[in-house]
């Protein structure tokens, strides 16, 4: 059983929510300043230009550019790639029509903003055709299955470079990443001029882990809609431009797609350090500062994101799907009556079974624990899921800000430690303060 529920919290554990709750605190009080001393200003230009007038998906487009960049930093990206999150789409993208900043004119003053090499990015990310790059050119050429068994490949492959010196560039795994995303990079076509635009392959890497960030932030149960996503492997093969905005505010079926984009981004990582491994021990150095070593862009740090657990699992679409659906029926029904707890707790369980990777679904069942005055299960489940909810810094139900869910499973997990729940309505509203 995958739930949390089966095994106590660990120190560990209970260290990693610490830090990572310390690293959320500046975001979750509006200390800007705290994170990076220009981050205030950063936004005030963007607020200024118009950013918060532009509807995006989910809200405001300034909204977004700031979520983008706390999920970012929460994930301990370089701060050149946080801030080309912050501005990714300054000059417009192949996405979104959201120039803000004349791209003919604007370059200077976004690089005497943010500096030159997170510039670079936010230039390169607003030119390249983002969509055929991340999916048609990379994604869209490996099943759920093979992500699976290269991820298990390329962790031998990486122990057998670090460990023994051991470098086989015939591997399955290694042969097909080479092939489809080369050492040296790949040619795209700029979006607007089509022109030949070289994007590296740790640059690749980068505008995955972005998009990464990009979906899990703004994607939910509208653009199932929009896209027809019915099989929930957001393929983007649907055109329902009469969908209705905002919808019911489902979670949407987006995780398996971003699982897939971790894998992939791991087996970019993997190949990366064990390229770089390779060469070291041969050359006798790290790099020869040869212009084709410029070219790789080896000067940006590659972290891997804390989810799916470390990038390191594939959630099967059907298994998506039906987690969705246990939690929406847990929820939206179960709750309303004393009697339907106990059916919420069942399908709530299930739901965590099939989709451990998000927070919401082991917060609720963290309420319905403390409601049943089983508060060491409900201090488990809050635990685990203010845990998740603070490393995907986003909600994956976004009818309740990111701020929303993790004050709600603060106060739950408050209460689970003092053995104390509400016993009337009043008392419920009551709530709010963590000590």
């Amino acid at each position: 059983m995958l739930t949390s529920s089966s095994t106590p919290s660990s120190q560990s554990q209970k260290h990693q929510l610490q830090t990572i709750l310390e690293a959320a605190r500046p975001f979750l009080r509006g200390e800007l300043e705290t994170i990076d001393p220009n981050l205030p200003t950063l936004v005030s230009v963007l607020r200024s230009v118009g950013a918060g007038e532009c509807w995006h998906k989910h809200g405001s487009f300034l909204d977004h550019l700031v979520d983008i960049y706390r999920i970012l930093k929460l994930w301990n990206c370089p701060d050149s790639v946080a801030l080309c999150g912050l501005f990714h789409s300054a000059y417009s993208n192949s996405y979104v029509n959201l120039a803000i900043f004349d791209p003919s004119t604007g370059r200077d003053i976004v690089r005497g903003h943010v500096g030159d090499a997170a510039e670079r990015l936010i230039h390169l990310f607003c030119i390249v055709p983002r969509q055929p790059l991340i999916h048609d050119d990379l994604l869209f050429h490996y099943s759920d299955e093979e992500l699976i068994q290269h991820l298990q490949s390329s962790e031998i492959s990486l122990a057998n470079a670090k460990e023994k010196g051991i470098f086989d560039s015939e591997e399955k795994w290694r042969k097909k990443l080479q092939f489809i995303l080369p050492s040296q990079g790949i040619h795209v076509k700029h979006i607007k001029t089509g022109e030949d635009v070289l994007v590296s392959r740790r640059i690749a890497a980068v505008f995955l882990l972005m998009t990464m960030a990009d979906f899990s932030d703004q994607l939910f149960g509208f653009q199932d809609i929009l896209f027809d996503n019915d099989n929930g492997k957001l393929e983007f093969s649907g055109n329902n431009f009469s969908a209705l905005w905002p919808g019911d505010g489902k979670p949407g079926l987006w995780m398996n797609s971003i699982s897939r984009m971790g894998a992939l981004y791991s087996l970019i990582v993997r190949e990366e350090d064990i390229f770089i491994e390779e060469r070291k021990r041969v050359g006798g150095c790290l790099s020869n500062g040869s212009d084709d070593d410029d070219d790789r862009d080896e000067g940006i740090e590659l972290v891997i994101p804390p989810v799916f657990e470390n990038c390191t699992k594939v959630l099967d679409a059907e298994e998506q799907k039906l987690a969705r659906m246990l939690y929406w029926e847990a929820v939206c029904d179960g709750g309303k009556t004393k009697s339907g707890l106990e059916k919420s707790e069942d399908l709530l369980v299930k739901c965590v079974e099939k989709n451990p990777f998000v927070g919401e679904p082991h917060v609720v069942l963290g309420q319905i624990y403390l409601a049943q005055g089983r508060f060491e299960e409900a201090e488990r489940e809050a635990e685990k899921g203010l845990t998740l909810v603070l490393e995907w810094g986003s909600p994956w139900d976004k009818r309740m800000s990111w701020e929303g869910w993790i004050a709600w499973a603060r106060v739950l997990l408050m209460k689970a430690k003092e053995k104390s729940w509400p016993q009337t309505s009043w008392g419920i509203l009551n709530l709010g303060l963590v000590r």
